[in-house]
């Protein structure tokens, strides 16, 4: 379910099905509203490929122009938190929302106790179902907060925009029995197609081998497809390149209990500079929650990213039109120095998963590290602070009259105790709100030393900080 995966390539099995069509050529020979939808979002990079062959060149652009569909992508929620990875899912969806289709994200509140084995080399670590509840509880709000910053901030007034919907797949099994289940839906699946699966051939040759329980994964995905074709009309849906197999045993078992033809769309793999996979399990990842991943991290990522990463980026994260995105490549190409780029695409991403106020935060912490700006030191909010300097100290001082700046210092062990602590401030290395303090028996001034918002933030040398919130002010 997972939307950022790993790169792989099932040949063999595409060569038996010839099931996989690239956009590319197909769609540009397709004149339909519909069709220009899935180009555009091709030359954007957002889509790879489409399931099954015909798909792509005539009935999907057809069925996109004909009335407004419904589109699924699931995410399963094994962690607490989505990740950049997953982002370009919610993207996916969001333009399909744009041109005026319904759009439903399925948390995987079963099948994540399941374990998806696409992509994996190994046995997923279990979850108990009280874990994949609270995770589910905190992707729900990730995403519908991201649903209504992309309303509130990206959709043009004067288009149509369709529905946005979470679900949680356990509600539609929590009721099934086991016998129930694999007697209504089990029947309809096949061993030798399941076992030609890559997801399974590749567990089946590791050491470890692969456990009944995700062997099983593709039947429960398939029929999260087939309920919502049944109970929402649905008949698209999303998934990462791993999910593949996945989308084939959907559409096979809709096929063969309904007769209906239904679509599946694949989405790249999202690299960073080094090519890994911008997922948890490579262990760089930058989290959509504010509590893992501030909107300063966040932005910073994005600010970051090498020069060849920036206009696939802003293709592929961002809503703005193709035309402007080739200007802001012009004007920095002109002007690599100003970054106007790296700044919009960090500035696009950070209000789509955190809104205006979080695009102001990560500016205010951007200006408060790297421009020594005291006016941002003296907006931020405690929270802010706090996310700027996770791993400095934070304390909260009564602040009594004659505190000296040695006094401070020793109050939040920021010094060694002695004289060796007061010739460190007395050699200079001690700043507070980026003011240098080098007499060690200077009271604390305020709007100097104690900010407007009662915030002192000292730093001993260059990355050792602290920070104070004065109370009794």
């Amino acid at each position: 379910m997972a939307a950022a995966v790993v790169r792989f390539c099932e040949c063999g099995l595409l060569r038996r099905s010839g099931a996989l069509l690239a956009f590319g050529s197909a769609l540009r020979h397709s004149s339909s509203a519909g069709g220009g939808l899935l180009l555009s979002l091709h030359k954007r990079g957002v889509l790879k490929d489409s399931f099954p062959q015909n798909a792509a060149q005539d009935r999907l652009p057809k069925l996109l122009q004909s009335a407004p569909q419904t589109v699924y992508c699931g995410f399963d929620p094994t962690a607490d938190s989505l990740h950049v990875g997953n982002l370009l899912a919610i993207i996916g969806l969001l333009h399909f929302r744009s041109a005026g289709h319904h759009v439903i994200a399925v948390l995987g509140g079963a099948t994540a106790q399941i374990g998806d084995p696409s992509g994996k080399t190994s046995e997923r670590e279990r979850l108990s179902a009280p874990s994949v509840e609270a995770n589910a509880r905190t992707i729900r709000e990730s995403i519908q907060r991201i649903f209504t910053n992309h309303e509130l901030h990206f959709h043009g007034s004067g288009r149509t925009l369709g529905t946005a919907t979470v679900l949680n797949n356990l509600n539609w099994y929590k009721n099934w029995g086991v016998v129930e289940f694999l007697s209504e839906a089990g029947r309809h699946f096949r061993m030798g197609t399941m076992l030609s699966r890559h997801s399974v051939q590749a567990r089946l040759k590791s050491a470890d081998g692969m456990n009944l329980t995700e062997f099983t994964y593709q039947v429960f995905q398939a029929f999260d497809f087939h309920h919502l074709n049944q109970t929402r009309g649905c008949r698209i849906q999303l998934g990462g390149t791993d999910q593949l197999g996945n989308l084939m045993s959907g559409h096979e078992y809709i096929h063969k209990v309904s007769g209906e033809e239904v679509y599946g769309l694949t989405i790249p793999l999202v690299t960073s500079s080094v090519g890994d996979k911008l997922g948890k399990t490579a262990g760089n990842a930058v989290w959509l929650n504010r509590d893992k991943t501030s909107p300063f991290e966040l932005y910073q990522f994005f600010l970051r990213q090498p020069d060849a990463n920036i206009e696939g980026y802003l293709k592929l994260f961002t809503f703005l039109p193709l035309a402007e995105v080739d200007s802001l490549m012009k004007q920095q190409r002109e002007d690599p120095g100003k970054r106007l780029a790296h700044k919009r695409l960090a500035a696009e991403v950070t209000k789509l998963v955190h809104g205006k106020e979080g695009l102001e935060s990560a500016k205010r912490c951007t200006n408060a590290l790297y421009h020594s700006s005291v006016q941002a030191l003296e907006e931020m909010s405690d929270e802010e602070l706090q996310e700027l300097f996770r791993e400095a100290p934070f304390h909260e001082l009564l602040l009594e009259p004659g505190i000296s700046v040695i006094d401070a210092c020793r109050l939040v062990s920021a010094i060694p105790e002695g004289p060796r602590g007061y010739q460190m401030v007395s050699d200079g290395a001690l700043w507070i709100n980026h003011t240098r303090a080098d007499n060690p028996e200077q009271v604390l001034i305020p709007k100097l030393h104690i900010l407007s918002n009662g915030l002192s933030l000292l730093r001993v040398g260059k990355r050792n900080f602290y920070i104070i919130k004065w109370l009794g002010l």
